[in-house]
Formats: structure tokens, sequence, C-alpha cells
């Protein structure tokens, strides 16, 4: 009977019945488990050195012959000891009579395992220790039959993240042995038919999981890889497109801006950039069409999409429907509600907030009255999918800082209205791939210039060991009459993290600044607390804010021209990206200094970007190079953990066809646009998260 996916492992061929009960022991029993567990990277082992042993770095193949093996015992315990084999090299060689010896400390069960004559495949780094040439614990395979196939090593070589009981050669073993077993065509496409000419011409699903198994070629490696990666974004963008139309199809309202909007534009004391108006413009030409609005608002931090979104929610205001802003913390939502005020109450505008803690209506705190219909313009955390009466006639929904909300919850606030249009923001730049994947059921609108108004920002990687300099240049700014951000990883010291936390920051700070006010902000004070932090701060009662990364997102305050944080490496590009866009929000020269280890070297090279430019964009396809879309957009909206591939995102031309295919394949096929569609999956999808994440 021919394996399938779903064949125990004890139906697998000549796989020892040991290995098969120590997978089993681990929940790993068919051979769909083993081929899920994909490699993380891959060793190519089939190259051994010509020149014979010598010391290097790099880890070297070789193949041996054990020429003398023998346990080294030491101490009064017989049971501690260290195996030892001596080899030289494998066949007719010109390195005949080299010796290097192997080692394996406290392993004396090794003599079991390893005996004089046996040829072997070795890999390992070797090492000089006074002219004595070995490797330790290196990787081996006892060659029994000089026509067989070799699995450890002499080849290109998988490497798996280990879990659990399971040996990295328990697993490598049962996946070779699964791999030969299944035929050509134990698994169905996804993909449709690669052209004979095209870059995956003779690839399919069933060749591809093989091959990032066990590959001939690291060519080959990569086309498997790439091909596996098109079918997961090709089954992505399947629902994407699928959402999308099914928005396109449901029927909205047209909402058409008039005077109000031009009004807005004429009082305030900044000119719109291009950037901004032509978002305006792509928004209110959606929000005019009868098909519901489903469109992204993206840019740089500081490119002013606070001012495209209240010129947006006046065109639903216009028509006789309410507009509502629903924004991630507390501090964020109250900053809207004031900056509203501001400028939409001198037009005639009824603004109300509802957070978590109060709900205010023109400044009046309301405890028992419920808010009415004459609130146009509603602003909120997340407590506004929990007030059935606040939003009954919605026209707009503006989302900000999108990723911090999960799906459900933005669906819910937009079920409130009768289709409403719908407008997510982010001030994260986002990849042009991501945009296509992530984000590829909306529309989208890019702020990628700054207000002309803004200062420069100037950054600086420096070693802790500085921290008395920066201390001496943040009294200079603060003696000028500017502000400062100082940020800390932690709210508490960590016994697991080597970080200075922000309370004990705060108080050496406060030690370091005798002449000056320093507050302290973080997630674990109350809403009241944050919120009269906040407001001394912005009224500059409060010089220094030291803060944990609760200011990452919207804080505003202009006169803030420095900012310090503290162990930087802990830190993704774009998220340091981000807190510096609290600093350079007004017309002085602001200062950025980003704190990492003495010695660490590495972190210095990879914040290096940052020096070099503040262009978010830039930043953020760097960062979704080196950490992946789950630290980029975050993890609740990316699926960074579902996507096995997701690294592959950076590749624009892969995640293009990918969207090419899914158009072509519901354009071509009815039933892929019925419900029954979520059945569809790429094969690589493991676990439940990422199927829900799919639907």
């Amino acid at each position: 009977m021919p394996l399938t996916l779903d064949s125990p492992l004890n139906t697998v061929p000549d796989l020892p019945t040991r290995m098969v009960k120590a997978l089993e022991k681990e929940g790993v029993t068919t051979v769909k488990d083993v081929l899920l567990w994909m490699p993380f990277r891959h060793e190519d082992r089939a190259r051994t050195d010509p020149s014979g042993f010598q010391a290097s770095e790099i880890p070297v193949c070789h193949q041996v012959i054990v020429t003398k093996a023998g346990t080294k015992y030491f101490g009064k315990r017989r049971g501690a000891g260290t195996f030892e084999a001596q080899v030289e090299p494998a066949g007719d060689s010109l390195m005949g009579g080299q010796l290097m010896t192997l080692r394996w400390w406290n392993m004396p069960f090794m003599s079991r395992v390893i005996a004089e004559g046996q040829r072997l495949i070795i890999y390992g780094k070797i090492k000089d220790w006074k002219g004595r040439l070995s490797i330790d614990h290196p990787e081996y395979e006892v060659i029994e039959d000089e026509e067989g196939s070799t699995i450890h090593s002499g080849r290109i070589t998988p490497v798996y993240r280990l879990k659990a009981g399971v040996a990295q050669k328990t697993l490598r073993t049962a996946t070779w042995y699964v791999v030969q077993a299944l035929g050509d065509d134990f698994i169905q496409d996804l993909l449709p038919r690669p052209s004979e000419k095209g870059e995956f011409a003779g690839w399919s699903r069933a060749r591809s999981l093989k091959v990032v198994h066990f590959a001939e070629t690291m060519e080959d490696l990569e086309k498997a890889r790439r091909y596996l990666a098109l079918e997961e974004f090709y089954s992505y963008q399947l629902r994407v497109v699928r959402r999308r139309r099914a928005v396109m199809e449901s029927g909205g309202h047209a909402h058409v801006a008039g005077p109000l909007v031009q009004d807005f534009e004429k009082a305030l004391p900044f000119e719109m950039t291009g950037a901004q108006k032509r978002s305006l413009l792509e928004i209110q030409r959606d929000m005019a069409s009868n098909a519901p609005m489903n469109r992204l608002l993206h840019g740089d931090v500081g490119s002013g999409k606070t001012v495209v979104a209240f010129a947006s929610m006046l065109g639903a205001v216009e028509s006789g429907r309410q507009a509502a802003l629903m924004a991630p913390t507390q501090i964020l939502a109250e900053q809207h509600f004031q900056t509203a005020r501001k400028w939409l109450e001198p037009l005639g505008l009824n603004v109300a907030l509802r957070t978590g803690t109060r709900a205010e209506e023109g400044g009046v705190e309301l405890f028992t009255k419920k808010m009415s219909d004459k609130n146009q313009i509603v602003i909120g955390t997340h407590a506004l999918l929990h007030d059935e009466d606040l939003v009954k006639n919605l026209g707009l929904v503006v989302i900000d800082e999108q990723h911090k909300f999960g799906v459900a919850q933005r669906a819910k606030l937009i079920q409130k209205g009768n289709t409403p249009d719908v407008l997510v923001m982010t001030a994260t730049p986002i990849p042009r791939t991501l945009t296509l994947t992530i984000y590829g059921d909306l529309d989208v609108s890019t702020l990628d210039e700054r207000p002309k108004e803004r200062g420069k920002i100037i950054t600086k990687v420096r070693p802790t060991s500085k921290q008395a300099d920066a201390a001496k240049f943040l009294r200079e700014q603060l003696e000028e009459g500017r502000q400062g951000y100082i940020v800390y990883p932690l709210i508490e010291e960590s016994e697991k993290l080597d970080v200075t936390a922000a309370k004990k920051g705060y108080e050496e700070w406060s030690k370091l600044l005798p002449h000056f006010t320093v507050g302290l902000l973080h997630g674990k004070l109350s809403a009241e607390e944050k919120d009269l932090v906040m407001r001394d701060f912005r009224a500059a009662k409060i010089d220094v804010l030291v803060s944990t990364t609760v200011i990452e997102v919207g804080v505003d305050v202009p006169n803030s021209t420095v900012m310090f944080i503290n162990h930087a490496e802990r830190y993704g590009l774009a998220q340091l990206h981000q807190l510096r866009g609290r600093i350079g929000r007004g017309e002085h020269t602001s200062y950025c200094v980003l704190f990492v280890a003495d010695k660490d070297d590495e972190a210095k090279s990879r914040l290096a970007i940052l020096e070099e430019t503040t262009d978010g964009f830039r930043i953020s396809e760097e960062d979704l190079k080196r950490r992946g879309p789950g630290d980029v957009m975050g993890k609740a909206q990316s699926g960074a953990a579902p996507l096995k591939f997701a690294e592959l995102l950076a590749d624009t031309r892969l995640v293009r066809l990918a969207r090419q295919l899914a158009e072509k394949s519901l354009d071509a096929d009815p039933l892929l646009r019925s419900p029954r569609f979520a059945e569809i999956r790429p094969f690589v999808f493991q676990d439940d998260t990422s199927q829900a994440m799919m639907q």
C-alpha cells in the first residue's frame, strides 16, 4: 500500500523502530507531522577541504578512517571521561599520514558507536592546540555501505529547530526515510500548473516538499523554498482578494465633501503638504462612491495623518452621518480629542470622547447620561466597541495605529454602522510587499512628505559608558527651555534580563538633574495617573519624562527635542524609528541617542542605518529583511508565526506573482468565491492560529 500523508510512522520502510517510538513520544506520529517540521537552515556538508586537516573557524566536512579509539578517564570516578577517536583522511590522497583527534567529553558510551577501522564522514570546526588538530563533538556518520547515500554529512544537510525530547539525528533520519518512501504525487498541487519555460517549470508541491528537506544542490533548495513561499502567498492572496471583492459588492453610502472641508483647511495654522492633499483627494473620491471605502493611510512618523483623518471625517458629517476615530490607548485618544476640539469645534461641530474611564461631551464629563445623536465626531479607545448607544449613524470609521487592534475588534466597530466607510491608519511606513499581503484588501494612500515646519533629527549610536556625557548634553538642552524623553525597555528590574528598569532610571535621573522636574510614565500606571503625567509634560511642568515604550504611539509634545533610548539593541529598527518620532515635532533641531553595550559591535552595525537616515520607508524595508513582518507590523496582524517562508515577503516580484495568480483564479473559478473557499489552505500551514488568520 503506497505511503500517504496520514500514514503512521511505523509504516515507513526502513525507519528504525527506536526512532519511531522517540518521535511518537513527542506527538510526531504521521508522515505529515514529519514533513511539516521544516528545516530552519541548511549546511553544505558536501564539500570536503582538499588541502587536508587545518584549523579554521568555518566548519568543514571530511571523510576519514578511524585509526585508534578509546576512552580517557579523569578523576577518581570512572564514569567521567572523554572518548577520543584518532582519524586520518580516507581514500587515495596526498594527505596520507595526517592525523586528527575527534573528542566527545563525558560521553564514554561513544565507544559502543565508533571503533577502529570504521569509515566516517565528519563535520565541525578544526582547532589547533599546541600543534595538535582536533574537533570537539563533531557531527558524524558511519559509512556502512560504500554505495549507500549519506543522511547527516557529505551532502546539503537540513538543520531543524528542536523541541521536547527529539534529537537532531532522529528527526533528520525519520525525514530521510519518509522522503525516500513517498511517491511523486503524494499531494495535490494548490498553485496553477507552472508554464514550461518559467521560473517554476517542472516544480510541484510534492517535489518542493521533498527538496526543501533534502536537496541535491543549493540552487534546487532555493527554487523549492520559493515555490512553497509562492504557494503560501497565493493562498493568502486568495483570501485577501475575496475579502476585497466582497466589500466592494456589499453596497455602501456616498459621502460627498463640501464647504466644511474647505473651511477646515483654510483655518489650519499651516498648509497641508502635497502628500496630504493627494491622500485626502484619494479618500474623498472613495467616500463619494456608493461602494464602501476600505483604505489604508500610512506614512512616516510626523507626516500629518491626523489632519487627513479629521478632514476625511468631515465628509461623513456633511452627509448627515457620524464619524468615529478609535485609538489604541487612552493617552492617544485624549490627545486626538483635544486636537479635534481645537480644530473642529470652531466649525460648529460637536466632538465627544469615550474611553474606558469616562465620557466627555464638549469637555464636560458624562457619567450618568448617554450621548445623543448630536455627537457628530466621536473619539475613543476600544471602549467604543462596548457602547451600543454611542454610534448609531456611523458613516466613517477611522482606526488609528490599526496594528494595535485585532481584526475582530475592527470588525465589531465597523458593524455598528450600516456598511460605513473605513480608513485605517498607521505611522509605521509599510514595505510594498506587506501592503500587497497583509493589507492587500485595502486601497493604499501614502504620506511620504514631512511638514516643512518640522525640525531636523540627529541620531547617534553610543556605548552605555558615554551616558555621563549625555547627561551633560541633556542639561544644556533643558537650560535652553527644551524637554526630553529617556526610554527604558522594562518597568522594574528583571532577574532574567540585564536591563536597567524605568523605575530605577527615574531615581538615577532625578539625582542627575536636581534642578529639573523628572516624571515617570509606564504601562502599570492607572489611566488617571498616565493622563496626569502627560498633561504635566505637555504643559512643561515636567522637564524630562522617563518612560517605557508606552510613548511609542502618537504622543505629540513639540517642545521635546532630546530622546535617550537605553538598551537600544533590544528593539527592532522600525520600533526605534517610531520612538524617535516623538521628537522633531517642533521647529527646533532634535537629538536621539541610542545607547548599546560598549562591546556590542553587532548592535552598533545594525543600528547604523538610523544614523544614516530618517526615511521610515527605507528603515521598514530593512527591518522586514532582518526581522520578518511580525516585528515590523505587529504579530497579531502580520501572521509572522504562521508564515513559514515569511522572509521571502521581501521579494516583491514573488508577492506580486502570487497576487496575479489569485486574481486570475478567482476570475476563472466561481467556486473559489464561495464561503467554502476558506477550506483552501496551503499545506505548509501548521497550526490553528494560522488557519484562523487566513479566513
